[in-house]
């Protein structure tokens, strides 16, 4: 199950098809979106292939933004999302009559991380965080004694997800108080993995992904623990779970198109399969579940989400 992580997500091609196209129930099932979620997605994915092997599960990973893109315009029936579905997202969708469910599957934490030979890091505040990434940063912070005056008189560089990343929007969000409000001088990337090579190879790097790819990678990076305003916290399963690591602790989304549910049974099952599976999957790749009684609710709204829409097309 270790294996399971982005850089095998580049081996997928898309399976596009256009929300009308949805009419035959032998067809397969094709995701796209998060990073973050993908290793969720596609374990499960492993898991339902092995109980159907006849059906094609295609997982495209163009970041929550370019998931949210293709499942507006019908083109995937899923979208995994590592954030809530904008406005601007939710216009699209409804100028091609699309309706759709949001689903919480996992939560995540967010990890700052630095080079295992960085010394003089072990934790980092709120404010310190919000001044090296806000937008006014940007050609100005460049020192990391510009940070803390005891800390090296050397150049910071900073990794980070891409602008489509949910992840980019979550951290912007919860660390300078508008999504998408950053700097831009630093080095981006959708692949998570890049963003692990990057601070790996650089003692004066630091950056932020999602906890499980430092997980799958601890070897090679230091974890940074974040205050938050209640005194140094690490992000762990405990601590993600219960809130405590704050502010960058975070719900994982799937969406599931309606026009899916309608015409597709396979997607049906699979959501089923899914929300009955993914707890006991996701400590394999990193993440944390919800309660037995948050499953049980997300559940719920899937079966009354399914029946609505069944309703519907027998009208």
């Amino acid at each position: 199950m270790k294996k399971i992580l982005f850089t095998s997500a580049m081996a997928f091609l898309m399976f596009a098809c256009g929300n009308n196209k949805k009419d035959d129930s032998s067809s397969g099932i094709s995701i796209d979106g998060s990073s973050t979620v993908y290793p969720v997605t596609e374990a499960i994915a492993e898991e339902y292939r092995n109980e159907d092997p006849k059906v094609q599960v295609t997982i495209g990973v163009s970041g929550t933004g370019g998931g949210f893109q293709k499942f507006g315009r019908g083109d995937v029936d899923i979208a995994n999302a590592s954030r809530s579905i904008k406005e601007d997202e939710k216009a699209i969708a409804e100028e091609n009559d699309i309706n759709f469910i949001e689903l919480e599957v996992a939560y995540d934490g967010l990890a700052v991380i630095a080079h295992p030979e960085n010394d003089w890091l072990d934790c980092i505040t709120v404010e310190e965080l919000r001044t090296i990434w806000e937008p006014a940063a940007q050609g100005k912070i460049k020192r990391w004694n510009q940070i803390r005056s005891e800390w090296p008189d050397e150049e910071i560089h900073l990794y980070g997800p891409g602008v489509a990343s949910g992840t980019f929007d979550y951290f912007t969000e919860a660390i300078n108080g508008k999504s998408g409000s950053s700097r831009g001088d630093y080095t981006a990337s959708e692949d998570d993995n890049v963003l692990v090579q990057g601070v790996a190879g650089d003692k004066y790097g630091l950056g932020f992904f999602g906890l499980a790819y430092y997980g799958e990678n601890s070897e090679k990076l230091k974890l940074v623990g974040v205050d938050g305003g209640e005194g140094c916290v690490e992000p762990t399963s405990e601590t993600v779970s219960n809130g405590s690591y704050a502010p960058l602790s975070r719900p994982l989304f799937v969406y599931v198109n309606s026009s899916s549910v309608k015409n597709n049974p396979k997607v049906i099952d699979f959501m089923e399969f899914y929300l009955e599976e993914v707890s006991s999957l996701l400590k394999d790749v990193g993440y944390v579940p919800l309660t037995e009684e948050e499953y049980k609710r997300e559940r719920k709204k899937f079966a009354d989400f399914v029946e609505q829409n069944k309703a519907e097309k027998a009208e």
